[in-house]
Protein backbone atom coordinates (compact mmCIF):
# COMPACT_ATOMS: atom_id res chain seq x y z
CA UNK A 1 0.00 0.00 0.00
CA UNK A 2 1.45 3.56 -1.17
CA UNK A 3 1.49 6.38 1.33
CA UNK A 4 -1.55 7.84 -0.47
CA UNK A 5 -3.02 5.14 -0.08
CA UNK A 6 -2.70 4.97 3.35
CA UNK A 7 -3.74 8.52 3.84
CA UNK A 8 -7.17 7.66 1.87
CA UNK A 9 -8.08 4.54 3.84
CA UNK A 10 -7.04 6.88 7.10
CA UNK A 11 -9.30 9.48 6.00
CA UNK A 12 -12.09 7.51 5.49
CA UNK A 13 -11.79 5.63 8.61
CA UNK A 14 -12.08 9.09 10.28
CA UNK A 15 -14.93 10.04 8.41
CA UNK A 16 -17.45 6.74 9.34
CA UNK A 17 -15.88 7.50 12.82
CA UNK A 18 -17.22 11.17 12.79
CA UNK A 19 -20.50 9.92 10.64
CA UNK A 20 -21.53 7.55 14.33
CA UNK A 21 -20.14 10.19 16.58
CA UNK A 22 -22.21 12.60 14.64
CA UNK A 23 -25.49 10.04 14.20
CA UNK A 24 -25.14 8.72 18.19
CA UNK A 25 -25.34 12.43 19.11
CA UNK A 26 -28.16 13.58 16.85
CA UNK A 27 -30.02 10.49 18.14
CA UNK A 28 -29.56 11.53 21.85
CA UNK A 29 -30.24 14.96 21.65
CA UNK A 30 -33.59 13.73 19.15
CA UNK A 31 -34.48 11.19 22.50
CA UNK A 32 -33.86 14.09 24.89
CA UNK A 33 -36.37 16.50 22.60
CA UNK A 34 -39.02 13.63 22.52
CA UNK A 35 -38.86 13.52 26.05
CA UNK A 36 -41.87 15.61 27.69
CA UNK A 37 -40.95 18.00 29.75
CA UNK A 38 -44.27 18.19 31.84
CA UNK A 39 -45.27 15.91 33.63
CA UNK A 40 -43.62 13.63 35.01
CA UNK A 41 -45.04 12.95 37.98
CA UNK A 42 -48.71 13.11 39.07
CA UNK A 43 -49.80 16.69 39.57
CA UNK A 44 -52.26 17.57 42.49
CA UNK A 45 -54.85 19.95 42.28
CA UNK A 46 -55.93 21.29 45.45
CA UNK A 47 -59.56 22.40 45.51
CA UNK A 48 -60.63 24.53 48.16
CA UNK A 49 -64.38 22.95 48.54
CA UNK A 50 -65.68 20.18 49.90
CA UNK A 51 -65.70 16.83 48.05
CA UNK A 52 -69.00 16.06 46.21
CA UNK A 53 -69.85 19.98 45.00
CA UNK A 54 -69.90 21.60 42.03
CA UNK A 55 -66.29 22.69 42.28
CA UNK A 56 -65.02 19.30 43.38
CA UNK A 57 -66.87 17.53 40.44
CA UNK A 58 -65.75 19.75 37.96
CA UNK A 59 -62.04 19.36 38.84
CA UNK A 60 -62.54 15.48 39.23
CA UNK A 61 -63.76 15.28 35.57
CA UNK A 62 -61.06 17.71 34.39
CA UNK A 63 -58.17 15.64 36.40
CA UNK A 64 -59.28 12.85 34.54
CA UNK A 65 -58.96 14.01 30.88
CA UNK A 66 -55.87 15.72 31.91
CA UNK A 67 -54.24 12.68 32.97
CA UNK A 68 -55.63 10.62 29.70
CA UNK A 69 -53.92 13.43 27.57
CA UNK A 70 -50.50 14.31 29.65
CA UNK A 71 -49.51 11.21 30.53
CA UNK A 72 -49.44 11.53 34.49
CA UNK A 73 -52.18 11.17 37.01
CA UNK A 74 -53.95 14.44 38.03
CA UNK A 75 -55.41 14.14 41.53
CA UNK A 76 -57.60 16.39 43.49
CA UNK A 77 -56.93 17.03 46.94
CA UNK A 78 -60.30 19.01 49.12
CA UNK A 79 -58.99 21.36 51.44
CA UNK A 80 -62.21 23.21 52.54
CA UNK A 81 -62.27 26.25 54.75
CA UNK A 82 -63.16 29.92 54.76
CA UNK A 83 -62.41 31.81 52.02
CA UNK A 84 -60.11 29.59 50.74
CA UNK A 85 -57.22 30.41 52.83
CA UNK A 86 -56.12 26.47 53.34
CA UNK A 87 -56.05 25.63 49.66
CA UNK A 88 -54.54 28.81 48.66
CA UNK A 89 -51.66 28.22 51.37
CA UNK A 90 -50.63 25.22 50.25
CA UNK A 91 -50.37 26.03 46.51
CA UNK A 92 -48.23 29.24 47.51
CA UNK A 93 -45.94 27.25 49.65
CA UNK A 94 -44.92 24.61 47.24
CA UNK A 95 -42.33 24.68 44.60
CA UNK A 96 -43.16 26.49 41.19
CA UNK A 97 -42.93 23.83 39.44
CA UNK A 98 -46.31 22.97 37.96
CA UNK A 99 -47.18 20.03 40.11
CA UNK A 100 -49.32 21.89 42.64
CA UNK A 101 -51.69 23.45 40.96
CA UNK A 102 -54.95 25.83 42.47
CA UNK A 103 -58.87 25.39 41.26
CA UNK A 104 -59.96 29.15 41.90
CA UNK A 105 -63.50 30.08 41.52
CA UNK A 106 -65.87 33.44 41.89
CA UNK A 107 -65.97 32.50 45.91
CA UNK A 108 -61.56 33.79 45.10
CA UNK A 109 -62.65 36.99 44.18
CA UNK A 110 -65.61 37.51 46.54
CA UNK A 111 -62.86 36.81 49.66
CA UNK A 112 -60.69 39.52 48.45
CA UNK A 113 -62.80 42.06 49.94
CA UNK A 114 -64.77 40.10 52.35
CA UNK A 115 -61.84 38.98 54.34
CA UNK A 116 -60.02 41.88 56.22
CA UNK A 117 -56.81 39.90 56.36
CA UNK A 118 -56.52 37.71 53.41
CA UNK A 119 -53.25 36.48 53.87
CA UNK A 120 -52.66 36.19 50.09
CA UNK A 121 -53.21 38.14 46.54
CA UNK A 122 -54.71 35.93 44.11
CA UNK A 123 -53.86 38.78 41.11
CA UNK A 124 -49.79 38.43 42.68
CA UNK A 125 -49.56 34.98 44.35
CA UNK A 126 -50.78 32.75 41.17
CA UNK A 127 -50.21 32.44 37.53
CA UNK A 128 -53.44 32.14 35.41
CA UNK A 129 -53.96 29.12 33.22
CA UNK A 130 -57.76 28.73 32.04
CA UNK A 131 -60.93 29.31 32.87
CA UNK A 132 -63.20 25.27 33.24
CA UNK A 133 -66.67 26.48 33.54
CA UNK A 134 -69.28 29.29 34.09
CA UNK A 135 -72.47 28.76 35.77
CA UNK A 136 -75.94 30.74 36.53
CA UNK A 137 -77.66 30.43 39.60
CA UNK A 138 -81.70 29.91 39.52
CA UNK A 139 -84.42 31.92 41.54
CA UNK A 140 -86.88 29.98 42.21
CA UNK A 141 -90.15 29.18 44.49
CA UNK A 142 -92.39 26.41 45.73
CA UNK A 143 -94.24 25.11 43.14
CA UNK A 144 -97.30 26.60 45.38
CA UNK A 145 -96.32 29.73 45.48
CA UNK A 146 -98.25 32.85 44.41
CA UNK A 147 -95.57 33.94 42.51
CA UNK A 148 -95.25 32.45 38.72
CA UNK A 149 -92.77 35.10 36.96
CA UNK A 150 -89.92 37.59 38.46
CA UNK A 151 -91.70 40.73 37.73
CA UNK A 152 -94.75 39.42 39.87
CA UNK A 153 -92.06 38.70 42.89
CA UNK A 154 -90.38 42.57 42.40
CA UNK A 155 -93.95 44.09 42.13
CA UNK A 156 -95.12 42.01 45.56
CA UNK A 157 -91.64 43.49 47.13
CA UNK A 158 -92.39 46.84 45.83
CA UNK A 159 -95.63 47.18 47.47
CA UNK A 160 -94.77 45.47 50.90
CA UNK A 161 -90.94 46.34 51.79
CA UNK A 162 -88.71 44.00 53.60
CA UNK A 163 -92.18 41.67 54.10
CA UNK A 164 -91.05 38.98 51.62
CA UNK A 165 -87.99 36.55 52.53
CA UNK A 166 -85.01 35.48 50.33
CA UNK A 167 -82.53 32.21 51.29
CA UNK A 168 -79.23 31.66 50.24
CA UNK A 169 -76.79 29.64 51.97
CA UNK A 170 -74.53 31.72 54.30
CA UNK A 171 -73.21 35.61 54.44
CA UNK A 172 -70.65 36.24 52.01
CA UNK A 173 -71.22 33.57 49.62
CA UNK A 174 -72.23 33.91 45.81
CA UNK A 175 -75.40 33.50 46.31
CA UNK A 176 -76.14 35.62 49.23
CA UNK A 177 -74.17 38.68 47.43
CA UNK A 178 -76.37 37.92 44.16
CA UNK A 179 -79.64 38.64 46.77
CA UNK A 180 -77.73 42.25 47.81
CA UNK A 181 -77.11 42.44 44.18
CA UNK A 182 -80.82 41.72 43.41
CA UNK A 183 -81.92 43.87 45.49
CA UNK A 184 -79.73 46.92 44.49
CA UNK A 185 -80.44 45.91 40.74
CA UNK A 186 -84.65 46.24 41.18
CA UNK A 187 -84.39 49.00 43.96
CA UNK A 188 -86.53 46.78 45.75
CA UNK A 189 -86.33 45.48 49.39
CA UNK A 190 -86.90 42.37 50.93
CA UNK A 191 -85.26 40.29 53.94
CA UNK A 192 -82.31 38.06 53.08
CA UNK A 193 -82.27 34.62 55.37
CA UNK A 194 -78.93 33.03 55.35
CA UNK A 195 -78.92 28.84 55.97
CA UNK A 196 -75.61 26.63 56.84
CA UNK A 197 -76.10 25.21 53.40
CA UNK A 198 -77.76 24.58 50.52
CA UNK A 199 -80.27 21.30 52.12
CA UNK A 200 -81.66 23.31 54.93
CA UNK A 201 -81.66 26.25 52.43
CA UNK A 202 -83.91 23.86 49.94
CA UNK A 203 -86.02 22.29 52.94
CA UNK A 204 -87.23 25.35 53.92
CA UNK A 205 -88.36 26.57 50.40
CA UNK A 206 -90.54 23.70 49.91
CA UNK A 207 -92.06 24.41 53.34
CA UNK A 208 -92.78 27.91 52.30
CA UNK A 209 -90.51 29.52 54.46
CA UNK A 210 -89.07 31.78 51.91
CA UNK A 211 -90.49 33.38 48.98
CA UNK A 212 -87.68 33.27 46.97
CA UNK A 213 -84.17 30.91 47.08
CA UNK A 214 -81.07 31.56 45.28
CA UNK A 215 -78.83 28.10 44.38
CA UNK A 216 -76.75 26.41 41.41
CA UNK A 217 -78.89 24.06 38.89
CA UNK A 218 -77.42 20.87 40.55
CA UNK A 219 -78.78 21.99 44.19
CA UNK A 220 -82.68 22.29 42.51
CA UNK A 221 -82.62 20.19 39.54
CA UNK A 222 -84.45 17.27 41.13
CA UNK A 223 -87.14 19.02 42.86
CA UNK A 224 -87.33 21.34 39.65
CA UNK A 225 -87.86 17.86 37.43
CA UNK A 226 -90.31 16.77 40.03
CA UNK A 227 -92.11 20.11 40.13
CA UNK A 228 -91.76 20.68 43.59
CA UNK A 229 -90.51 23.96 42.93
CA UNK A 230 -90.22 26.80 40.20
CA UNK A 231 -87.97 28.43 38.39
CA UNK A 232 -88.57 32.13 37.58
CA UNK A 233 -85.18 33.32 36.55
CA UNK A 234 -81.00 32.93 36.01
CA UNK A 235 -78.51 35.04 36.88
CA UNK A 236 -76.44 35.43 33.79
CA UNK A 237 -76.92 37.87 30.76
CA UNK A 238 -78.15 35.14 28.56
CA UNK A 239 -79.97 31.84 29.14
CA UNK A 240 -78.19 29.21 30.70
CA UNK A 241 -77.91 25.46 28.38
CA UNK A 242 -78.65 23.75 31.00
CA UNK A 243 -82.16 25.69 31.80
CA UNK A 244 -83.05 26.85 28.48
CA UNK A 245 -86.46 27.54 29.42
CA UNK A 246 -85.47 29.65 31.82
CA UNK A 247 -85.61 32.83 31.69
CA UNK A 248 -82.65 35.81 32.36
CA UNK A 249 -83.47 38.63 35.28
CA UNK A 250 -82.65 41.09 32.31
CA UNK A 251 -85.71 39.64 30.44
CA UNK A 252 -87.68 39.85 33.47
CA UNK A 253 -87.46 43.54 33.51
CA UNK A 254 -84.03 43.95 35.72
CA UNK A 255 -81.52 45.73 34.22
CA UNK A 256 -78.01 45.44 34.14
CA UNK A 257 -78.25 42.23 36.42
CA UNK A 258 -75.28 39.91 35.10
CA UNK A 259 -73.88 37.17 37.93
CA UNK A 260 -71.73 34.32 36.36
CA UNK A 261 -70.08 32.12 38.35
CA UNK A 262 -67.20 30.27 37.55
CA UNK A 263 -64.28 27.94 38.11
CA UNK A 264 -60.45 28.03 36.96
CA UNK A 265 -56.88 26.66 36.90
CA UNK A 266 -54.06 28.67 38.53
CA UNK A 267 -50.80 27.66 39.06
CA UNK A 268 -48.40 29.12 41.45
CA UNK A 269 -46.88 32.42 40.47
CA UNK A 270 -43.55 31.84 38.98
CA UNK A 271 -44.37 29.11 37.05
CA UNK A 272 -42.37 28.25 34.06
CA UNK A 273 -44.40 29.70 31.10
CA UNK A 274 -44.14 27.02 28.83
CA UNK A 275 -45.33 24.63 31.45
CA UNK A 276 -48.68 27.38 31.77
CA UNK A 277 -48.84 26.64 28.11
CA UNK A 278 -48.84 22.92 28.17
CA UNK A 279 -51.57 22.72 30.30
CA UNK A 280 -53.55 25.72 28.81
CA UNK A 281 -53.12 23.91 25.36
CA UNK A 282 -54.64 20.60 26.86
CA UNK A 283 -57.55 22.02 28.74
CA UNK A 284 -58.48 24.04 25.14
CA UNK A 285 -58.47 20.21 23.40
CA UNK A 286 -60.07 19.17 26.95
CA UNK A 287 -63.00 21.65 27.20
CA UNK A 288 -64.04 21.42 23.60
CA UNK A 289 -64.69 17.84 23.79
CA UNK A 290 -68.42 16.98 23.44
CA UNK A 291 -67.95 14.12 26.51
CA UNK A 292 -66.65 16.96 28.41
CA UNK A 293 -69.28 19.44 27.34
CA UNK A 294 -72.33 17.15 28.11
CA UNK A 295 -70.68 15.67 31.59
CA UNK A 296 -70.13 19.30 32.75
CA UNK A 297 -73.10 21.01 31.38
CA UNK A 298 -75.40 17.87 33.62
CA UNK A 299 -73.71 19.44 36.56
CA UNK A 300 -75.52 22.82 35.40
CA UNK A 301 -71.20 24.13 34.18
CA UNK A 302 -70.89 25.58 30.71
CA UNK A 303 -67.39 24.10 29.78
CA UNK A 304 -65.04 26.97 28.22
CA UNK A 305 -61.84 27.33 28.31
CA UNK A 306 -59.90 31.03 28.06
CA UNK A 307 -56.10 32.15 27.46
CA UNK A 308 -54.85 33.24 30.88
CA UNK A 309 -54.89 36.34 30.23
CA UNK A 310 -58.62 36.30 30.01
CA UNK A 311 -59.40 34.55 33.68
CA UNK A 312 -57.03 36.97 35.03
CA UNK A 313 -58.61 39.89 34.02
CA UNK A 314 -61.97 37.99 34.92
CA UNK A 315 -60.84 37.60 38.39
CA UNK A 316 -59.55 41.36 38.89
CA UNK A 317 -62.80 42.46 37.48
CA UNK A 318 -64.35 40.26 40.09
CA UNK A 319 -62.78 41.70 42.59
CA UNK A 320 -63.71 44.84 41.91
CA UNK A 321 -67.54 44.17 41.36
CA UNK A 322 -68.25 42.16 44.56
CA UNK A 323 -65.69 45.17 46.63
CA UNK A 324 -68.95 47.43 45.29
CA UNK A 325 -71.60 44.70 46.29
CA UNK A 326 -69.98 44.24 49.45
CA UNK A 327 -69.61 47.74 50.56
CA UNK A 328 -73.38 48.88 49.06
CA UNK A 329 -74.34 46.30 51.48
CA UNK A 330 -73.11 46.78 54.55
CA UNK A 331 -71.84 43.42 54.87
CA UNK A 332 -69.78 42.96 57.58
CA UNK A 333 -66.23 42.04 56.71
CA UNK A 334 -64.67 38.62 58.26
Amino acid sequence: MTFVDFAVCRSLVRSCLMALVLGAFAGTQHQALAEPIYPTKAVRIVVPFAAGGVADLTARIVAEKLGARLGSRFYIENQPGAGGIAAARTVITSPPDGYTLALLSNGTAISVPLFEHLPFDPLKDFAAISSLGFFDFILATNADSEFRTLAEFVAAAKARPGALNVGTINVGSTQNLSAELFKAAANIDFTIVPYRGTPELLVSALQGNVALMIDGYPAMKGNLADHRIRALASSGPVRSESTPDVPTLRESGVADYDVVSWNALFARAGTPPEIVKILNQALQEILAEQDTKTRLLDLGIEARASTPEEISARLKSDIDKWRAVIEKAGVERQ
